[in-house]
């Protein structure tokens, strides 16, 4: 069951569903981790998944937490330093973990996606990434088939031709850049300059070394940012024809994040400009023939993110939207988070406790939850409004044995008022997004978060300043 792919801006309603809201990579989501996670809830379900039931293959994921100086903007966790001693005992502790973990899962379950993320991964002197696409290759089962998946993001001041061409031959076949936006005093003012040539040199030596799909991560919001320099960036980005485009919403957090409190808040674009800057960006990249896939990302028909979307297998996982269904996800790295079986665990977010863990020769998790059954079902139906943007009620049924009306009867008033303001069409067949709704599908998957919600009328805040809408 599938639905059409385009999309209305609607200012009011934009302004109406203005909340903050889970990005659903993840139900229960990351907030709702805790400690206390029994000592071999990861381990018993590593053995028990139905991915190792059915020999499926596997997912992982690197964070590599360095930078060599700060984007104001950024709310990744991430570690600035100029200094390899640190490094080094990083990727010690790093090729740690992969072997580690590494016993828990059969080596016959190849990995056929994998995602290296930051910090900066192309930060990394080429000798690391070398060791650390070799560990992964010889304790679990990389892969050289033609639909693998093997990302890595990239800061084009960090890469050249020869360092793409490495990248290449390490088996990467995807790549993400960090663009942002191509005006020089919003890039100054968020202590991220980098030419629109640069990104158009390794744009280009990627496109020359056949990388299957192309990145770009672009952001709204940010300081100085106009309607008619945002205009321009997505003009000269959709003349580059990236695969693949993301576009964020910046969240300004100083309290949060210490680098963004370099922003001058009176220097942000105010709610209203805020809209227009993303209404800009709907209109722009639609005209040019990207099809919206979900929350921030947008991709070209003939990208394997718009056919995952069209056929159905379209996933949402850590990794953001992906076309590898049903995968255990192992992940590795200060901080990260990984999803086997029934279990999300993550790793500790201090790079002291972290290294201390593995020097212990113990896995180093902090927190994790394991998912209860309520927590599946719900789960089902948010990740089908996020990925299919729609909610077939007999499959629900089916394949939990309840009645949807029934079972979601505290939810009912919610979807009525969702429907009302022409955000959903709702009958005894299916939960449908509109087009209206689909700029706002996270919104419409938190009627159905059993941890965020207490009343109906909570899914419709007052007005407020433009956050994170999409």
């Amino acid at each position: 069951m599938s639905y059409a792919t385009a999309v209305s801006f609607d200012a009011d309603c934009m302004r109406r569903y203005d909340r903050e809201g889970p990005r659903y990579t993840s139900y229960p989501t990351a907030q709702h981790f805790a400690d206390g996670l029994a000592p071999d809830a990861y381990e018993r379900a590593a053995a028990s998944s139905r991915g190792a039931q059915e020999g499926q293959p596997l997912s992982a994921y690197v964070h590599i937490p360095f930078c060599s100086s700060p984007c104001f903007y950024c709310g990744c966790h991430k570690i600035i330093t100029h200094k390899l001693d640190g490094i080094d005992a990083y990727v010690d502790h790093l090729l740690a973990e992969i072997s580690l973990r590494s016993r828990l899962f059969d080596r016959n379950r190849v990995v056929d996606q994998l995602h290296f993320g930051g910090g900066t991964p192309t930060f990394l002197p080429a000798a690391y990434l070398i060791d650390s696409m070799t560990r992964l290759d010889r304790d679990f089962q990389l892969t050289d088939a033609e639909d693998r998946d093997y990302s890595i993001e990239i800061d084009p001041r960090s890469v050249d031709a020869g360092s793409l061409q490495r990248l290449a031959s390490l088996g990467f076949n995807r790549i993400s850049l960090g663009v942002q936006d191509f005006d020089k005093d919003v890039q100054r003012a968020v202590n991220r300059v980098q030419p629109e040539a640069l990104v158009a040199g390794v744009y280009e030596a990627a496109r020359g070394l056949k990388f299957r799909s192309i990145n770009f991560d672009l952001i709204y919001g940010l300081p100085l940012q106009t309607a008619t320099s945002f205009a321009t960036t997505l003009d000269r980005v959709v003349a580059m024809r990236p695969d693949r485009l993301a576009v964020y919403g910046y969240a300004h957090m100083p309290r949060q994040f210490k680098a963004q409190r370099q922003i001058r808040s009176d220097e942000l674009p105010n709610a209203a400009e805020r809209l227009l800057l993303l209404q800009l960006a709907v209109n722009k990249l639609s005209e040019a023939g990207y099809e919206y896939i979900g929350m921030d990302h947008f991709a070209l028909p003939g990208d394997s993110l718009s056919q995952a979307k069209h056929d159905g297998t379209l996933h949402r996982s850590f990794q953001g939207y992906t076309t590898h269904a049903n995968r255990d996800l192992v992940s590795f790295g200060v901080s990260a988070i990984g999803h086997v079986g029934d279990v999300y665990v993550q790793n500790h977010k201090l790079l002291a406790a972290y290294e201390g863990a593995l020097s212990s020769g113990v896995l180093p998790t902090s927190r994790g939850r394991s998912i209860s059954r309520d927590d599946h079902i719900r789960k089902q139906v948010i990740h089908a409004i996020m990925c299919q943007g729609i909610v077939d009620i007999a499959t629900i049924e089916a394949d939990n044995a309840i009645n949807f009306g029934e079972y979601f009867a505290a939810e009912s008033e919610r979807l009525l008022i969702l429907q009302a303001d022409g955000l959903i069409e709702v009958n005894s067949k299916y939960v449908a997004l509109t087009s209206v709704g689909r700029l706002l599908m996270r919104t419409v998957a938190m009627a159905f978060d059993a941890y965020v919600n207490t009343a109906p009328g909570d899914i419709i805040p007052q007005p407020v300043a433009m956050s994170r809408v999409i």
